[in-house]
């Protein structure tokens, strides 16, 4: 399991708790840093001190919005067969992981869903460092349906998230072979933009289907500014070649990691 971070220890105080209070625990946590100072370092080691699996802090140097090359670094360090990403802003419901192992094929990937959260319901959820309620006001009738977890109709359920839930890396699986032969994420991609879709449509293009958790795979996502979309033109470029080219590997991706 890899989690993404960013100077928000608060947010990633409650998100390490979810993850600590999921049915089926990680068999090694990678948090992935991106420069955060030392409240994150001590929010990541009060963390390894309670866990009951291994916890490693993995951390890059900030220099501008680099996701990409973050989860290549931890992507790279990971030692399992089959990975779960996750951001540092999504709070999960207690069978998040298990709804992810429960979809796991073999020739697909994994999308769960994202349900944001409002400012209000965000400080609330900060303060008391728990879930919402499963209905909680503020969210829309769609958001609210996500919220639904049914086991059983998850598989049934898929064809139907793969038109409705959009992709993200906040909340995905892979299996760990599939990334390496597409050489994980493209690290031409910098500042916000579409790195995930770009990564996704490769694993498209070589034969790599998507499966989308609805009725499992839940996760809540605390509100926060918006980051800048000043690059996001370069990034949709690089997706747009790779829609064109039908390519199944970059150029410049975890590779450089190894």
């Amino acid at each position: 399991m890899i989690i993404t971070t960013h100077e928000r220890p608060d947010a990633l105080a409650v998100v390490l708790a979810s993850v600590r209070r999921q049915s089926r625990l990680p068999d090694e946590l990678l948090i992935a840093d991106d420069g955060s100072g030392p409240s994150t370092a001590a929010v990541i080691a009060a963390h390894a001190a309670q866990a009951d699996y291994p916890t490693r802090h993995l951390r890059q140097v900030h220099q501008g919005f680099r996701v990409a090359r973050l989860r290549n670094l931890a992507l790279a360090a990971a030692r399992g067969d089959y990975v779960v990403l996750l951001d540092g802003d999504m709070l999960l419901h207690p069978e998040w992981l298990a709804d992810h192992v429960r979809a796991a094929r073999r020739g697909c990937w994994v999308q769960g869903v994202r349900v944001p959260l409002d400012a209000a319901l965000t400080q609330r959820v900060l303060n008391d460092g728990l879930a919402p309620p499963p209905f909680a006001q503020g969210l829309g009738l769609l958001r609210r349906a996500y919220l639904w977890h049914a086991p059983s109709l998850q598989t049934v359920l898929a064809p139907l998230g793969n038109l409705l839930v959009a992709v993200k890396a906040c909340n995905q699986g892979f299996w760990l072979d599939d990334l390496r032969d597409a050489n994980g994420f493209d690290e031409h991609i910098e500042g916000w933009g579409p790195e995930d879709k770009e990564l996704c449509a490769r694993l498209a293009n070589a034969g790599i289907r998507r499966r989308t958790l609805l009725g499992g795979g839940i996760a809540w996502h605390l509100a926060h500014p918006p980051a800048p979309r000043d690059r996001r033109g370069i990034g949709a470029a690089v997706l747009r070649e790779t829609l064109r080219s039908g390519r199944t590997r970059c150029a410049r991706g975890l590779d450089g990691h190894a």
